[in-house]
Parts: structure tokens; C-alpha cells; sequence
């Protein structure tokens, strides 16, 4: 029997597929458990249907995530931090810092997305990567200030 697999199946394959399987294996086993559903050619039309929406989706949300990532690598994003006379700052800033700062900005982007060499310590300029979609990241070049400069 003809099945289109809705689950990956470690022995079978995987989501989307269309395998071949023994009658019983199909009827008491995969369909019920959700699975699979019988391949007829309207499952098929549909699936085909399924598939070509998702590339359409997948493609809009890549072609979002390239202009956000130009917009990013445009911007010099300023964090302000508590610090020290010196330049070293009360703690470190993180990427959940980071994530704010863009938050403010008017950009969300989820903080275990950003990635940062190393823990920022020092006032001064930085560059970070934010992973915006699959193969899509961009460079983020951070400014950390002293927190209500001037004050004392």
C-alpha cells in the first residue's frame, strides 16, 4: 500500500514522503497512530499543493530576513551599561542586553539568536552575529556606553 508519511518514521523515512509498506503495517499501525494517510491521488494533489506553499512561505520569509539583515548591518546599536571610572563595566552585557537594545529600536530578534565572541566587559565597540533565518545572519555592530554619563 501507497502511504504519504506525515511524521518522520526512523525506518521509513521521512515527513512528506511517500512510501510503500505492507497493508497491515499501514491500516493497524500508521494510519491510526497519525502517522500516515493513504496515498490517493487527491492526498497526492495535495500534498504537491502543501509543498508548494511552503516554498512560497519559506521564500518570503528569506527574502524578510535579507532586509532585515541589511537594515542591521546599517545600524550601530548603542547600549548603555553601568561602569567604572576605568571603562570596566558592573557585570557583563549579554546578548539578552543586546536583544533589548534592539527591541528598543523598534527590531525583534529572539536572544538566543544573537551570538557574541566573548562576554562584553569593557565600554567600547563590538560586532556580534544575529542567525535571522536558516543560512541568513547578519553582523551587529555594538556600542556599549556608560550609563547616565555625566552624572556623579
Amino acid at each position: 500500500m501507497k502511504i504519504i508519511l506525515r511524521k518522520d518514521v526512523a525506518t521509513l523515512g521521512d515527513a512528506g514522503e511517500v512510501v510503500t509498506v505492507k497493508n497491515g503495517y499501514a491500516n493497524n499501525y500508521l494510519i491510526p497512530q497519525g502517522y500516515a494517510i493513504r496515498a490517493t491521488e487527491g492526498t497526492l494533489k495535495a500534498l504537491e499543493t502543501e509543498r508548494q506553499q511552503q516554498a512560497r512561505k519559506i521564500e518570503l520569509q528569506r527574502k524578510s530576513a535579507r532586509e532585515l539583515a541589511t537594515k542591521l548591518e546599517q545600524m550601530t546599536l548603542k547600549v548603555p551599561a553601568k561602569s567604572g571610572e576605568s571603562g570596566k563595566l558592573f557585570g557583563t552585557v549579554t546578548a539578552g542586553d543586546i536583544a533589548e537594545a534592539l527591541k528598543a529600536q523598534g527590531v525583534e530578534i529572539d536572544r538566543r539568536k544573537i551570538q557574541l565572541e566573548a562576554p562584553i566587559k569593557a565600554l567600547g565597540k563590538y560586532e556580534a552575529d544575529a542567525k535571522l533565518f536558516m543560512d541568513i545572519s547578519a553582523k551587529l555592530s555594538i556600542e556599549v556606553e556608560a550609563e547616565g554619563a555625566g552624572e556623579g
